[in-house]
Formats: C-alpha cells, structure tokens, sequence
C-alpha cells in the first residue's frame, strides 16, 4: 500500500520528538501532531520548571547559611511574578527550540490534536482532514489524576502551580508522591505554610525506608507539617478560602488546595478504540518490550505506556524504536538500573533496589550506610545531615542499590549508574581513590556493615 508518511507521531514531548527526528535521519517520511505547546510534560509543565523552581526556592537557605560565612545579607525579598515570568520564557524558548529541532531533520510538524480512525489513518481535528501512516506512535504522554471528589473544582493541579497570579499564603498538598513532594519544599523555601495530606502512613511509596524516614525528618526540618492515613471526601470554598473535609473526620482550613495525586496516561477520546488498540486499567498502552501495541502498526511510548514515567526513559524507548522499526536493528527496552532524583531539599538521588526488593529477590545482602552532616554547614551549624546507603548482595558483593539523600544526591546517582549497571561490586567501591574533602567520598570509604537492632 501507499501511504502519506511512514510515521506519523502524535505528541510533541521529548520521546516523540527524538522518534521523530532519528526516524527521519533513515529517509524515512516523518510527520509528528501537537495540540498544545511542543516539548510535552517536561519542558512545559513538569521537570524544567520545577527545578528552576527548587533553584529559585533553595536561595532561602542560601542567604541564611551565607552569614556564618561573612556576608551581610540584609534586606533581602522574594518577588514571586519575577521568578514565575523568568521561569515561563525559559519554558517558551526550550519549546522554540524542540521545533527547530524538527525543522532542521526534515519532520513535517502540526499544531493540532490528532485522533486516530484506524489501524493506519490519523485525522487532524484542526482542518478535520486525515493522512494515512504505515506506522503510527502514539507519545501524548500523561495528566493529573484528579479524584472526582464533591469541590473538586476548587482545587488545582501541578498544571496550574506555575503560573499562580500570587502565591497563597497557606496551601495543602493532598498526595505523598514525588511531585508533592517537589512542590512542597519548593512552597516552603518561598515562604508559603505547606500541610501534606497523604492517605498512606508514610511518604513516597517505593522508595527505600530509609529515605523515606530521611525525607520525612526533612520535611519537617523545613516547617512542611503532614498528616497521614486521611482521606479528603470534600472540598468547600467560601470567600476565598477552602476547607477540606476528611473522610476519618475532622478538616482543616487552606487558601490553596493543590492535587499531586499521580498522573495518568493521556488517552481518551484519542480514536485507540476504532483502531483495536489495547488498553490498561488507567488507560495505558499495553506494549511489548519493543514498545509495540497489540496492533502492529500502532507503537507507543513514554509516559502513555505507564511503564516508567521519567523523559530519559521516554527518549531511550524512542531509540529503541527506531532501531527497531527503521534501522532493521531490533532493541528491547532495557528499565533496569534507571537513576532517578526528587528534587526534595535536600535532594534524594537512587539507582537500582531498595533494600526491601533486594532481601526478597537475592535473600543474603549486607547495608552499607552513613549520616552526617555536610561541610557546607557545618560553619552555619544547620542541622540538615546527608544520608548515604549501599545494598550489596552478600554472596557476589555485587552492589544491587545506591540511595543518597543530600547536596548534589542526584547528581552523584547518575554517575553511580554507570559501575552499578556494569556490575560494579563493593571491593570496586572500596578499591577506588577517595577525593576529599567531599561528600561522594563517603561511597568509596564505608567499610562497616549496618547491623540492624535487636528486637
């Protein structure tokens, strides 16, 4: 058959556009649809502008701790539509960029939302016209969960914290994930009363217990108060300001209510029923490890596919497809070993297994672990300490998991990916040159094993 494209993208993140672009590096007739702003979640309303967000909320503790080193820092404020404005043109001038990145590799791009009629046919709502593709990628990544709760409507999501005409000076954060976490210290550092309401017992389910203890000691360090094992069943307004209404009983009283509930795949009303396409419980794109669909001209990626909703992971899947589909080159995804960072403050940076998923898959493993307090405050005398964690397999001493909580964590998890993935051991930990004075050399220097107490 004859077809208009042989790829049709729908959505302008950061997966469809690098499938867009390396597919169209083969030859190959590439087209890609966005309905809303290039650059998808990340660039517009997820990671960029949140860390330049934590960036400008971390100059709080900055100009505190800079007076225990000799500067004078009197007179100091914060101009909320400054920081919010600023962060905006860098959003727009990142989103320029992704499609000069698509003009300069030849992809043919649509500012409209696309909608699929079958197996191999897209129609283009903004002049209602259809074009045909021998392979359809669907990239339109995810949105915020909102329960349908009574008062919903008086709440906003992670969507609308930042473009705030001013910034409440009371909020509750309803959810314990990663993005309420972000959004928590970032209010805090800026002035804002931050409540946390989160139903489980402890936040940030999946990550390793002691960070989890860790970051909750932090929270509270920086004045971010969290109430635990509730559940909010509605949300009234009046003159302004909110009341949640909790399930257990009790309430209590905000300006700002924001929902960090988690996020799902953004698939309705997108046409996946006509075309056959399976979907999962929240919506999600069923793929195979080669990312795709039941139907096989249809693949799917990113954050649609709820595999693992990170933009690195969405451009290596994209790689992977390309190989696959236009470079005759087949390569499975490959999820193991992804660094992953909350930008929390201080910051938790993490590669591979919690001790918990270690004991349960490998049985024997030795903890490796330290907290201390990092040079940086120790003039200042903040009490803030670093957290530091290795699971190693007791038998091979094959280092299975890395979990830092602290200055630049982050930055130092995705380094540790690399020796990790490689099968990196603790003898290669151990055998490596320290550099001191810095707080990565705690990695190379823990000798003693954690034994946990007796009960």
């Amino acid at each position: 058959m004859s077809y208009d494209y042989d790829l049709f993208v729908i959505g302008g993140g950061s997966g469809g556009v690098r499938a867009a672009r390396m597919a169209a590096t083969t030859g190959a007739r590439v087209a890609l649809a966005e309905e809303y702003r290039f650059g998808g979640t990340c660039v517009i309303r997820g990671c960029v502008p949140k860390k330049l967000m934590v960036y400008g909320s971390s100059y709080a503790h900055e100009f505190d701790d800079a007076k225990a080193y000799g500067w004078s820092v009197d007179g100091v404020s914060f101009n909320w539509p400054t920081l919010r404005d600023n962060v905006q043109k860098e959003v727009s001038r990142l989103s320029a960029i992704y499609i000069n990145l698509l003009d300069g590799a030849g992809v043919e791009h649509m500012h409209s939302r696309a909608v699929l009629e079958d197996a191999n046919t897209v129609r283009l709502l903004s002049d209602n016209r259809t074009v045909s593709a021998r392979i359809i990628l669907v990239a339109t990544g995810g949105w915020p969960y909102m329960p349908r709760i009574a008062g919903h409507e008086n709440v906003i999501t992670s969507n609308e914290i930042f473009t705030l005409d001013k910034l409440p000076e009371s909020i509750a954060i309803v959810g314990g994930g990663y993005i309420a976490i972000e959004f928590a210290f970032i209010l805090a550092g800026l002035g804002v009363d931050v409540t946390m309401i989160y139903r489980g017992d402890k936040l940030l389910r999946g990550f390793d217990e002691d960070l989890r203890d860790h970051l909750a000691q932090a929270a509270k360090d920086a004045g971010i108060k969290t109430i635990l094992e509730r559940t909010i069943t509605r949300i009234d307004e009046e003159a302004g300001r909110k009341t949640l209404i909790f399930g257990e009983g009790g309430q209590m009283q905000a300006d700002q209510v924001l929902y960090a509930t988690g996020r799902i795949p953004l698939t309705a009303n997108m046409g996946l029923d006509r075309a056959g396409v399976e979907l999962g419980n929240i919506g999600e794109i069923i793929v195979d490890e080669y990312s795709r669909s039941n139907v096989p001209s249809i693949y799917a990626l990113g954050d649609v596919t709820n595999r693992v909703n990170l933009t690195p992971v969405a451009i290596d899947e994209a790689m992977c497809f390309v190989d696959t589909v236009f470079k005759n080159t087949p390569r499975p995804v490959d999820h193991s070993y992804i660094p992953t960072a909350v930008f929390s403050q201080p910051e938790i940076g993490t590669v591979g297994m919690t001790e918990a998923e270690a004991r349960e898959k490998h049985g024997g493993i030795d903890i490796y672990k330290s907290s201390f307090r990092p040079m940086k405050y120790t003039l200042p005398m903040r009490n803030e300490k670093m957290l530091m964690k290795l699971v190693v397999e007791a038998a091979s001493g094959r280092v299975l998991g890395c979990h830092l909580m602290g200055p630049d964590a982050a930055e130092m998890a995705q380094l540790l990916a690399i020796p990790m993935r490689m099968g990196a051991t603790k003898a290669d930990f151990d055998a490596t040159m320290a550099l001191h004075p810095t707080a990565a050399e705690e990695l190379v220097t823990m000798r003693q094993k954690w034994t946990p107490p007796s009960t």
